[in-house]
């Protein structure tokens, strides 16, 4: 056997057992997302990792029982997997290198402004909020502030809200509502300024659920999944970089032991 086959094959049973994290991976995203319409990623990661699952098979199978045809096909799909990879990778961090949360002066919490996002991102989240607020509402993400509606205020300027709590279970802080409990808060909301002002209501099936704030902090959910996502495929791309390399290698090695059998 030709090292590079070995090494093929090696590499191959390598990436066959990294495709089981992956293929978990994804079941994790769709575990951890606070919501069902943040889980979009998980079924692309999963066909990701059934995917390489398959491929690895075909390298495997090519290159240490010597079948040309197969191996020249697991290089073909290779390429276009390796290149699929990058451009998703760069878009990725193109896409989620834009917004943060705004930190507040004795808050324990940060505001999110949906401006501060990917415009790619606002008109993905604001072409399907009608489905998503219906997800929200579902997942009760506002629910325990309901439980703790006797927090006195200053315990609740120090609580530690997520990006979703804080966009979607409260007001602004730019509208300086008196406040009352977590999801209660009276004042007249100003002429002018901030919109989200006038989308707030007391109503525990409303909140504010309509306002840019709360599209903003599932913005900053989705961006932090996406990066995650993208600095594990960096790794990934690496690996498979050098298995496509050594791939070639076994695949001349086999063009060149057919040659040998065909001509003795």
């Amino acid at each position: 056997m030709r090292v590079s086959n070995n090494l093929v094959g090696i590499l191959n049973l390598v990436t066959l057992l990294l495709s089981i994290p992956i293929i978990g991976g994804g079941i994790w995203l769709s575990k951890q997302a606070n919501t069902e319409c943040e889980r979009f990623l998980d079924k692309p990661v999963i066909v990701l990792g059934v995917f390489v699952l398959l491929v690895s098979i075909a390298g495997l199978v090519g290159s240490c029982c010597r079948v040309t045809w197969l191996l020249w096909v697991y290089l073909l799909v290779m390429f276009l997997l390796i290149l699929l990879l990058f451009c998703f990778t760069i878009f990725a961090f193109v896409v989620t290198n834009k917004g943060a949360g705004e930190a507040l002066s004795d808050k324990g919490y940060k505001e999110y402004r949906l401006g501060d996002y990917s415009n790619w991102l606002q008109n993905r989240v604001n072409d399907n909020w009608g489905k998503i607020r219906s997800c929200l509402e579902d997942s009760k993400i506002c629910q325990k502030l309901l439980t703790d509606s006797s927090t006195p205020a200053t315990e609740f300027y120090k609580e530690h809200l997520s990006s979703l709590q804080s966009g979607c279970c409260k007001p602004s802080n730019d509208c300086n509502f008196q406040y009352m409990s977590p999801t209660n808060w009276t004042g007249t909301p100003p002429a002018s300024g901030n919109p989200d002002c006038g989308r707030w209501s007391n109503d525990v099936n409303k909140l504010c659920y309509e306002c840019d704030s709360c599209k903003a902090g599932l913005l900053d959910n989705i961006k932090s999944d996406w990066k995650r996502v993208a600095v594990i495929n960096i790794v990934f791309l690496v690996f498979l970089v050098i298995v496509y390399t050594v791939g070639c290698c076994a695949f001349r090695n086999n063009r060149e032991d057919n040659s040998y059998k065909r001509y003795p």
